[in-house]
Order: C-alpha cells, then sequence, then structure tokens
C-alpha cells in the first residue's frame, strides 16, 4: 500500500495476532518488573489498599483522607515510561458524596462490580468519570466537590433530579435493565411505559451528552476512553462528534439480549448505532456478542463478520472479554490471623456439616427462590441429609422501594421459614437467609462486625472464611452478566477444593457442574453428586477453575481490552491506507472549466447491489428519496425509481452541452435506464454495458458475437428453487445474466441459502460453463465472463467516439460511482500507469485518434491485415465488426486493441494524469482515485459542474 506508514519498518508486526502476542509478552515482562519492584497498587495509587493487613478490600479512610497519587511519582523515576492515561466512565463514580456544609464535602465509598474488579489494575493512570450519586445545583457546591474530588483522580458529572428521575430510574432502570435481562414489564405498566418512553430517552440522551461534555474537557491526545454500560450507550457517538480520532471502548456488563428481544425496543436503531461509533465493543460471553452483532445485521442491515460489524467500510471489533479479580489479594487473605480466627470459628459452629454458600442480590435474576426450591427438594429425596447440610444464603437487598423486589424479598422469606419449619430442628436449621446490605456485587465494604452471621454488616474477612469453608458454592443466576462471586469461590479454596454449581457456563464451565436453574429436578440433583464427589474428582474441579480464575485477572481483563483496543485503532490505521482522498472539488470543478472535451460516467446502480437508504451509494443520488414508510412495502418498487428532482437541472445543462458527453452505467435492465433517463441526451449503458444506445437512438448490443448463454436454463432452475425457498426473496432475468436477491429476507437465513445455492451451483449447472459468479452483500448474480463494466467501456467509447466524430481526444473524465469490487476495473481503465486487466485482455484506454485526419498516415492494407489476425483472437461484438470493416474498407475506427496496434503515440484520451477524476460514493476502500463521502456530495458536484456548462 503506497504511503502506509506502518510497512516502512519491517520489524514492526504486520498481522494483529503478531502485535497482540508481543504486547502480551510486553505487559508480563512489566508486570514482573513491578512485582520485584513491590509495585502493589492499582495505577500507583495508595488509595486502594494492599498492605498485608487488608488484601482486596479499599480502606474507606486512606482512600477517602490521603490525596491520590496514582502513578505520578512513579513516573518521575528517571528511565520509566509514563503510562497510558485511562479514563473510566461509568454512571457512578468510585465515591459518594455527603454535604456537610456550603462548602464542606464528606467521601464516602460506593463500591460496585466495576471498581471491585478494577482494583488490581496497576498498567495505567486512570481516571474516574461519573455521577457522585447527589444533586447539586449551586456553583460553590460543585466548584467544592470537583476539588474534593480531584484529589482522588475523579471528576464528577452533575446530574439534576429532573434528570436522574427520567435517566436513571426511568430509562436504564425500568427500560434497558429488565430488556436487557428477559423480563417483560409487568402488564399495568406497559402502557404507562409507552407514554413516557420518549421523555425518559431525551433525558438518556440529555445525560449521556453531559458525560461526554466533561470527558472532552479533559481529554488529552492519546487517551483511552472507556465507557462502561448500558446507561452509556449514547456515549460513543457523542465522543466520536467531538474529537474522531478519539480511543472508545464500550464494555456491558449485563447480558445483551437476542435480537428478537432487542428489537421491541423503540429505540433501537438508535442505540445500536451509537454503541457502533466505539472503535471496540466488549462483553462478557461470546453469547452476547454474538447477540449484538446478530441485532446490528438484522435490524441495521450491516454486515456481521468475525471481527465485528462493518458498514460503509468502517470497522467496529466485537469481542468477548470475559472479567476476573485480583485473585492474589484472596488468597493472600486466607493467611491474615483475622480470616483464620473466623475460619476456625466457622468449623466449630457447622461442625459435622458440610456448608453450602449462595451470596446474590435480592434480585429477580438471580433466582434466588429458584435456588432454595431445589435444595427444598434435594433435602425431600435426601433425608439422610437433611441434618449433615446446611444453606448459608447472603442476599443483598436492592431497590426495597419498588413493589416487585419487596414482592420477592417477602416470597424468599415465605419459602425459607416454611422449609425451616418443615426440616428443621430445635438446634438447627437447613437454611440461614442472611440480608446484608453493606455487600455489593461480591464486594465487601463495611468493616464493622463483632461476631461473624450475627448482625447484617459482614466484613471481606468474614467473606473470606465463608468462601474457605463452604463445600458447595451455588451461583444459579436466571441471567447474569458474570457473576465474581464464583471467582471469589475458587480463589479461596485452596485446601477445601470445593464444589462449584454454575447455571451458565460462562467461564468457568470446565471445573463446574453446569445446571439449567429454571429446572429445580436438576439442581436438586447437582448438590447430591457435589456433596458426593470423589476426593479426585474435586481436586481435578478446582485445579482447572483455579488455573483459569489466576491467569485471567481483572488486571489481565482491563490490560486486554485496552491493548485490543489500541490495536483495534491501529487496524483502522492501516484500513485508512487504502481509503481514497476525499474528492478536491474545486479541482475537479476547474480541470472542467478548463477543458474542451470532457467526458462523465455516471452509475447509478438501481439493481441488487446497493441499499436504496439515501445515504447508501450512488444509487440513490440519482433517483428520489422515499421515507421510511415506503421502503417498507414490495420489492417491485425499487424499480420504480424516479429522479432526484435536484439533479434534473444540472442533469440538464451537463447534457446540453456540446463540450460534455454523459454515460450512464448500469446493471440495471434497459427499461429502468429509459424511464429515468430517456428525457435526456445521454448515453444509456445497461447490464454491464452489454446494451447501448443514445437517447435520441436505438438500442445496440455491444457483447460478443458467440457469447456462450447455454446454461442460463440450468441456473434459472436454481434460481427458482431458491426463491421459493426463501421468503421475501427474488430472482431477476436478464439477457446476459440472472441476479438472485434476498435483501428483503431474513438476513441470516438468506445467507444460509445463499452458501447452499452456490454449492449446487458449482457441482452442477455451472461447474464447467465459463460464467463468473459475483456476491454482492444481499444477492449472488451469475453472469457470462466478461461481462463486467470495466470489459464494456472500451467498446462503449469506441462508439460514441465514432458517432459524434470527436476532432479532439478526450481530456477530462470524471466517473462516479459505488459498485462490487469486480466492476471496479472501470476506474482503473483510465488509469494511464496501471495495465488494464479484465477477460477478455485489454490493453489501456490509449487509443487511436478518432478523427479520419489525424489517420490518414496509416496504410488500409497494412491495418487489414493486423485487423484479421486479431479477430482470430476473440470474438468481436456487432459494434466492432462494424468498425473492423469499415476499416479494412477504408474506414476510420478501429477498436481499441488494434488502435494501439496501429499507432501507439495517437490516442483518444489526453488526461494529462490530473484531468482524470475517479470517485466512489460512500464506500472507504476502493481502486477509485477520490472518495465522495455521501449521495448528497454527488448532487452537490453535479450542480457544481452544470454552472459551468455551455448550452448548445
Amino acid at each position: 500500500m503506497p504511503g502506509n506508514k506502518y510497512n516502512c519498518n519491517p520489524s514492526t508486526p504486520r498481522s494483529r495476532l503478531e502485535r497482540l502476542l508481543r504486547e502480551r509478552e510486553l505487559r508480563k515482562n512489566r508486570s514482573f518488573q513491578q512485582l520485584n519492584e513491590g509495585e502493589l497498587e492499582f495505577s500507583g495509587s495508595d488509595s486502594f489498599s494492599n498492605d498485608g493487613e487488608n488484601w482486596g478490600t479499599v480502606d474507606e479512610e486512606e482512600f477517602l483522607e490521603k490525596p491520590r497519587t496514582f502513578s505520578d511519582s512513579n513516573e518521575r523515576q528517571e528511565g520509566r515510561p509514563s503510562k497510558q492515561r485511562l479514563l473510566v466512565v461509568a454512571n457512578r463514580l468510585p465515591v459518594s458524596a455527603v454535604r456537610r456544609s456550603v462548602d464542606s464535602w464528606q467521601l464516602e465509598i460506593s463500591v460496585g462490580g466495576l471498581v471491585s474488579a478494577l482494583l488490581g489494575v496497576k498498567e495505567f493512570d486512570a481516571r474516574w468519570i461519573g455521577w457522585a450519586g447527589v444533586n447539586v445545583s449551586d456553583d460553590i457546591g460543585q466548584r467544592t466537590l470537583t476539588k474534593s474530588l480531584a484529589e482522588k483522580r475523579c471528576i464528577p458529572v452533575f446530574l439534576d433530579e429532573e434528570i436522574v428521575q427520567q435517566y436513571y430510574n426511568g430509562y436504564c432502570n425500568n427500560i434497558l435493565w429488565p430488556l436487557f435481562h428477559y423480563l417483560g414489564l409487568p402488564q399495568e405498566d406497559r402502557l404507562a411505559t409507552t407514554r413516557s418512553f420518549q421523555s425518559q430517552f431525551d433525558a438518556y440522551k440529555k445525560a449521556n451528552q453531559l458525560f461526554a461534555d466533561v470527558v472532552n474537557n479533559i481529554y488529552q491526545e492519546g487517551d483511552v476512553v472507556w465507557c462502561h454500560d448500558y446507561h452509556l450507550m449514547f456515549l460513543p457517538q457523542c465522543l466520536k462528534r467531538y474529537n474522531s480520532n478519539m480511543k472508545v471502548g464500550w464494555f456491558l456488563h449485563t447480558p445483551f439480549p437476542s435480537s428478537e428481544i432487542h428489537r421491541t425496543l423503540p429505540s433501537r436503531s438508535e442505540l445500536l448505532r451509537s454503541v457502533l461509533a466505539a472503535d471496540l465493543v466488549g462483553f462478557h460471553t461470546y453469547d452476547y456478542a454474538r447477540h449484538f452483532v446478530s441485532a446490528c445485521t438484522r435490524i441495521l442491515g450491516f454486515e456481521g463478520t468475525p471481527e465485528g460489524v462493518e458498514n460503509q467500510g468502517k470497522l467496529t471489533r466485537v469481542a468477548a472479554f470475559p472479567i476476573g479479580i485480583d485473585s492474589e489479594r484472596f488468597i493472600r487473605a486466607l493467611e491474615l490471623p483475622q480470616v483464620q480466627d473466623h475460619i476456625k470459628e466457622l468449623k466449630e459452629r457447622f461442625a459435622g456439616r458440610k456448608v453450602m454458600l449462595g451470596v446474590d442480590r435480592l434480585d429477580m435474576i438471580k433466582g434466588i427462590p429458584q435456588k432454595i426450591l431445589a435444595f427444598e427438594k434435594f433435602l425431600e429425596e435426601n433425608p439422610n441429609w437433611r441434618d449433615k447440610v446446611v444453606l448459608l444464603q447472603i442476599a443483598v437487598p436492592t431497590r426495597t422501594d419498588v413493589s416487585e423486589y419487596q414482592k420477592l424479598t417477602s416470597q424468599v422469606h415465605e419459602i425459607v421459614g416454611r422449609i425451616n419449619g418443615r426440616f428443621g430442628t430445635l438446634t438447627a436449621v437447613p437454611i440461614h437467609h442472611l440480608l446484608y446490605r453493606d455487600y455489593e456485587f461480591g464486594f465487601i465494604t463495611s468493616c464493622n462486625s463483632e461476631r461473624l452471621l450475627n448482625d447484617r454488616s459482614l466484613d471481606f474477612h468474614a467473606l473470606c472464611a465463608l468462601y474457605a469453608v463452604t463445600d458447595v458454592a451455588l451461583v444459579t443466576s436466571l441471567r447474569d452478566g458474570m457473576n465474581l462471586v464464583s471467582y471469589e469461590f475458587v480463589a479461596c479454596q485452596a485446601s477445601k477444593k470445593g464444589v462449584l454449581i454454575l447455571s451458565a457456563a460462562q467461564s468457568l464451565g470446565a471445573g463446574a457442574i453446569l445446571v439449567n436453574p429454571w429446572n429445580i429436578t436438576e439442581v436438586a440433583a447437582s448438590i447430591g453428586y457435589a456433596l458426593n464427589m470423589p476426593a479426585d474428582e474435586r481436586e481435578k474441579r478446582h485445579q482447572l477453575n483455579f488455573m483459569h480464575v489466576t491467569s485471567h485477572t481483572s488486571q489481565e481483563w482491563a490490560a486486554t481490552f485496552v491493548s485490543e483496543l489500541n490495536d483495534t485503532i491501529v487496524e483502522a490505521q492501516l484500513r485508512t491506507c487504502q481509503i481514497p482522498p476525499s474528492l478536491p472539488i474545486k479541482d475537479a470543478v476547474d480541470s472542467y472549466f478548463q477543458s474542451s472535451n470532457r467526458l462523465i460516467i455516471l452509475i447509478p446502480d438501481l439493481d441488487h447491489h446497493q441499499h436504496t437508504s439515501i445515504l447508501q451509494g450512488f444509487n440513490s443520488t440519482l433517483t428520489a428519496p422515499r421515507d421510511s414508510m415506503e421502503r417498507r412495502g414490495a420489492q417491485i418498487r425499487e424499480m420504480e425509481l424516479k429522479l432526484h428532482p435536484d439533479l434534473k437541472e444540472p442533469l440538464k445543462k451537463l447534457c446540453d452541452d456540446p463540450l460534455t458527453t454523459i454515460v450512464v452505467l448500469s446493471g440495471s435492465d434497459r427499461s429502468v435506464l429509459d424511464d429515468n433517463f430517456g428525457e435526456y441526451n445521454m448515453w444509456l449503458a445497461a447490464e454491464n454495458g452489454m446494451f447501448l444506445r443514445l437517447t435520441t437512438g436505438e438500442w445496440m448490443t455491444t457483447m460478443p458475437e458467440h457469447l456462450n448463454m447455454d446454461w442460463v436454463d440450468s441456473v434459472k432452475h436454481v434460481f427458482e428453487y431458491f426463491t421459493e425457498r426463501t421468503p421475501r426473496s427474488q430472482f431477476e432475468l436478464r439477457e446476459t445474466s440472472l441476479v438472485w436477491n434476498y435483501k428483503y429476507a431474513d438476513i441470516e437465513f438468506g445467507r444460509l441459502q445463499a452458501r447452499d445455492m452456490l454449492q449446487h451451483l458449482w457441482s452442477g449447472p455451472i461447474s464447467n460453463a465459463a460464467v463468473d459468479v459475483v456476491q454482492g452483500g444481499r444477492s449472488v448474480e451469475v453472469r457470462a465472463v466478461g461481462v463486467t463494466k470495466g470489459a464494456a467501456i472500451d467498446r462503449i467509447l469506441g462508439e460514441i467516439v465514432h458517432h459524434k466524430g470527436m476532432k479532439a481526444p478526450i481530456d477530462y473524465v470524471l466517473c462516479i460511482g459505488h459498485f462490487l469490487q469486480k466492476d471496479e476495473d472501470v476506474y482503473t481503465f483510465f488509469e494511464p500507469e496501471l495495465p488494464f486487466e479484465s477477460p477478455p485482455p485489454i490493453p489501456r484506454a490509449k487509443v487511436a485518434d478518432a478523427v479520419r485526419a489525424s489517420m490518414s498516415q496509416f496504410s488500409p492494407g497494412k491495418s487489414g491485415s493486423k485487423v484479421a489476425r486479431f479477430r482470430k483472437q476473440r470474438s468481436l461484438s456487432a459494434i466492432e465488426r462494424r468498425v473492423t470493416n469499415n476499416l479494412t474498407t477504408g474506414g476510420w475506427w478501429p477498436t481499441t486493441r488494434d488502435r494501439m496496434a496501429l499507432h501507439e503515440g495517437s490516442s483518444v484520451l489526453d488526461l494529462k494524469g490530473d484531468h482524470y477524476f475517479s470517485c466512489a460514493v460512500a464506500k472507504k476502500r476502493s481502486n477509485a482515485r477520490y472518495l465522495l463521502g455521501s449521495s448528497s456530495a454527488v448532487v452537490a458536484l453535479l450542480k457544481d459542474l452544470g454552472e459551468y456548462s455551455v448550452s448548445s
């Protein structure tokens, strides 16, 4: 690729895999170096304590009272490279603010799953951006709070109460969260939600814009912006509007639903498009990533690839990044005296009984009632275990003001009471249901308990002790993002080798027992299997889980995501090297004005290759736009397109200019071109140039004389068969090709059918036929070999020059189009420095002068012998036969190949390099010299050219 700066250094890894592997090794080396130097803080910070006394817990006192230095001191050390700045943008900051006075604030830890996962990250100089959880309307309060948070490297986003109510409590929690977890709204709430949806969605967009404003104010070149969760789905688009070169990643911590669920969202398309503005989109599991790609293809019609989602050459990479924990914190915590004391106490309390543990938010998606019912069934079927096992179910109440959650709390209490009454004794009960309000998302924030299990707050040491004495952990969520409880349990099981029961494979499936949480019989059986599992099997399962937990840490998760994001930017830069520059409009217009014999080739493909959206290429440039309701009509409407009203006047001026020749070259049928362009004085070339006419004349064929079309009937039968099998597909029979279009069919099913069709074609009807098979975005075309626009342009050009009797060479060519790669030989045809290759081979577009006077030096006899030799080499079209006969009998116009052979010096094209403008429309990678970003740019260009045209 000329000008590709990444190809100049041979030591630079060229493939994506090579770059990522090298980055992984460098990251390992840095981690080893940091470990040797005792660098254990998060981003060099002493605000998250790892001092040997409190592994893994946030020391609230230290965090709130000490200024956060992050990696500043480390970066000052000589020879130490500065760390990349990471802007973590989430709905909430890791601290909440409580106002003490007008200008004084108290900061309180508000730790969630994201902070828990990022505690061990040391690779980056991190800043947190988010809402502080408090409404601050006065300037003094905002100023002082910003200053207080700045010491902790936190930057606040100020949201008023109305926005919080509409954006957070409304759109995020009442619409997106239930939808992403496959929870439908209660019937009585649906109408109210429908009525209030638009105001909530407007508040959602406004809140995201406020986040973007704050990010943009502190952004520095080279920063990585990492947006988190469903609260900020609009943020990537807002950020890219500020700076298209900003490195933006977006990560979802919840499930992403299937496309059939997501399409029920009124704002489905807007949210998907906004997320796709990011460079990298991450999910916890491959299933969620697959659902996202499927939604983009089925709802937006974009192309799903193994790497992500592609639209008009812009690729958004989509991948799975399973989150982890800082496992070393838990492993080391087991050695602390506090934890050992708790472990001893628990062993004494539950002596002679197996301990089962569940740690969940008290939420509908966590499956707590189903888990408890499964345990009840196990006790029913295994009476010998009733006094030998205990289930400790830790639950964290959430959204206690919502009626649905209140009902769930009552339901769980009722089930637990019934089971304990049924199977309990005076001295022991089978279920301990404990509500801990200070525990959230697998992370402990309170350190005030004095007796384990006797109060309602649980510290980190007590949690590690619980994990350590547990024999079976039950993580049976109905629908979840990535549950870190299972990771924490495995990290604390070095001696016990307990068994993990999971409701989804996620990342620990190899060593866990996988169950369907809705099937309580299966879960009950799995409990029995886990309790009776032999020691050697427990050991093997634990080792598989432990290896994954210790290698896929939170630090590795964050570092991998940012590494992939950086590499995605490199890939985009490499692709940019293949993207033509934007058309210099002024140069194109000036050259047009200065030239005296102009040729404009327009390729308005009103066929199967292009979408009909107003932004989808040149197709809709020449045709009138249709509203969304019209686009939902029958497919046949595509053949009823009318010329764009804004183009009628400039197109008429260009066609009436005697110095300008207009050619419309299309793959469409002749009738389509007649209907749209019949009233203009121009040349029409239909079916990829195989049929040609001046609008004032009759259609003629440019097809080779002996074109073999014997394959048509057998291919037609295959197309008919697949049209019947594929709803909303259609096929079109043309004189030189057949096209099967599944644009309106289900995209996934259409692709499967197209793949099946190609196998049928290659194994039978076209196995020995001289045909080309062209796959479009949602079409399959079979056409005779050589039926391309580039192969036809030579013959078309010869006929035009002959008909007009041109006495001067063409000194300006403007070629505008948007079509498949196979037809881009039109662009290279006019390039003087490139050989033109297309079957049958045609040399460069240097041809003999069209003027008899300039050819009077040729000998008819000599030229005739050359033509005879060439006629033996290929079949000639009707036009070529007539032209050749004219030449041998004293006529004046030879074919391009013959003209090249006769006289290399004369040429009908005299472009001087800078008078040739080939433009691809709304297509990023192309053989064209230039790019026109949208169809509106084409309209504006033709209007400008029309102003310089001279009426005949």
